[in-house]
């Protein structure tokens, strides 16, 4: 039994701390440069790690590489689902078919295919490598996502794919994990890990999301929730279907991710802070995931640099936007096709699906995190360098437009006077909510034409109370 060690344990507190202090205190800069928070949380790894300052270390070997590693995917998974938008995804089901099928599969084929050729491993491992460089990193993706002027086929698209492709690789892992077990699998093996996998699994997390918003709806209309507790609660039901389904001897993170999805097709008016606390907490341990790979491990992809690994790592890198280039041909207009083919980010999704076969004892599994590690280098520093120069030329074409009320522009979920006025003369559905404080709302001498009043102490219930149409623009102001 490995005893407790106070220094490790205060070493490990300091470091959760410190990540959660530079989330908060760098995320208006990330949000304004468009920085990848990606880079910054691996270089912040860096620093901490033995390369730096020597506080932690965490290696393949470590005992809290797992725990982080599990409890990272199944947030991502759970959150994805979570945030899927099932109208959308159905108005643009062809759109999604092709993004999840030729641009994740193929792509899997594509990039396992050059595993087996230029690296020379065997099938299943080659598969496994192709299933976690078919995966796009959601962190990064939002990255991109929250910026204004994304052509909206290229948002849906993208979103699509960063919320659903993790779920279509993850089985290819599972089942190449199981024919890599120590003894050969027979048909019956492989019929069960199935019915794990794709049944028993996903039926699990979807009776845990369907009887957790059914509870928590029937307990608030009866005695009232409080919001910092429901914001809560959705961390509870992610790790319930995660733990209800290990213990079914099923797939946790095939469960998380039904779990999510059935909250998402509930659609069920939650509050707010259920999904926003939901995304915080795990874009938060994923932070501190990149920290933890950032101290040694991700660097280790350095060290297999070689003729046949660059090869391939430029085949991980490209061949989506090759397969995308020729499946989106003629689908969206050209300048969402190239957004869609150009951006496909490799991080923290593919390192944490390639540890799942290590963490399971695969022979030669420590082969492939190294190769991962260097493509998720090589994925930050070009992706994250699209992401900034894409930020400035969209900043560019909005305040080179002469107006006063550029300055508006600092984040993507404001909205500009120009995107307005362009709401307007589409006639579309558009309300104006006056969500200023009680005390700058009373002082106040005007207000917007026709602007509905929301008292932001209680947005939630003012909104339901006016009844406010769901699908409707809603256009808050506070000043």
């Amino acid at each position: 039994m490995t005893s407790f060690d106070p220094a490790t344990f205060a070493t490990t507190l300091a470091t959760i701390g410190v990540v959660i202090l530079a989330a908060s205190l760098l995320s208006g800069v990330v949000e304004k440069r468009a920085v990848p928070p990606v880079a910054v949380f691996l270089l912040l790894g860096l620093a901490i790690g033995p390369m730096g300052l020597g506080l932690l270390d965490v290696g393949l070997a470590s005992p809290a590489l797992a725990i982080i590693a599990t409890l990272s995917l199944t947030l991502v998974l759970f959150t994805d689902a979570l945030t899927i938008d099932g109208k959308e995804v159905i108005r643009n089901l062809r759109l999604a078919v092709l993004v999840l099928g030729p641009g994740t599969l193929l792509t899997t084929t594509l990039v396992g295919f050059a595993a087996w050729w230029l690296l020379d491993l065997s099938p299943a491992l080659a598969a496994i490598l192709g299933a976690a460089l078919a995966s796009t990193d959601p962190v990064m993706m939002r990255t991109l996502l929250r910026r204004p002027g994304i052509p909206g086929s290229a948002r849906i698209a993208l979103g699509v794919e960063s919320g659903l492709n993790d779920v279509v690789v993850l089985p290819i892992v599972l089942v190449a994990i199981v024919w890599l077990g120590p003894t050969p699998p027979t048909l019956a093996t492989v019929g069960l890990v199935g019915l794990n996998v794709f049944l028993l699994g996903p039926a699990v997390g979807a009776l845990i999301g369907f009887v957790a918003v059914r509870l928590l709806v029937s307990v608030r209309q009866r005695y009232g929730v409080r919001r910092d507790y429901e914001s809560l609660y959705v961390v509870g039901v992610a790790f319930a279907a995660y733990a209800a389904a290990e213990a079914l001897h099923a797939s946790g993170f095939m469960a998380a991710f039904a779990a999510g999805l059935a909250v998402a097709l509930l659609d069920v008016e939650l509050c707010d802070c259920f999904h926003d606390y939901g995304e915080a907490t795990s874009e938060m341990f994923l932070l501190f995931a990149f920290v933890a790979v950032g101290t040694s491990l991700i660097w280790t992809g350095l060290e297999v640099v070689s003729a046949p690994v660059l090869a391939f790592a430029a085949v991980a890198l490209f061949g989506r936007s090759l397969v995308l280039w020729i499946a989106l041909r003629g689908q969206i207009e050209p300048e969402a096709r190239r957004y869609v083919v150009w951006f496909g980010p490799r991080a923290l999704s593919s390192l944490l699906l390639v540890l799942l076969p290590f963490f399971a004892g695969v022979d030669r599994a420590a082969e492939l995190f190294p190769v991962v590690a260097l493509v998720v280098l090589l994925s930050v520093v070009v992706h994250g360098a699209m992401v900034m120069v894409w930020h400035g030329r969209l900043v560019h074409a909005v305040t080179s437009g002469g107006r006063g009320d550029r300055a508006l522009v600092t984040s993507g979920e404001l909205i500009t006077m120009e995107e307005y006025r362009a709401l307007v003369q589409q006639q579309q559905p558009i309300r104006i909510l006056d969500v200023r404080s009680a005390g700058s709302y009373r002082g106040a001498d005007l207000q917007a034409t026709g602007a509905v009043r929301i008292p932001p102490d209680r947005a939630v219930e003012s909104a339901a109370e006016q009844a406010l149409p769901k699908h409707d623009w809603l256009v808050a102001y506070c000043a």
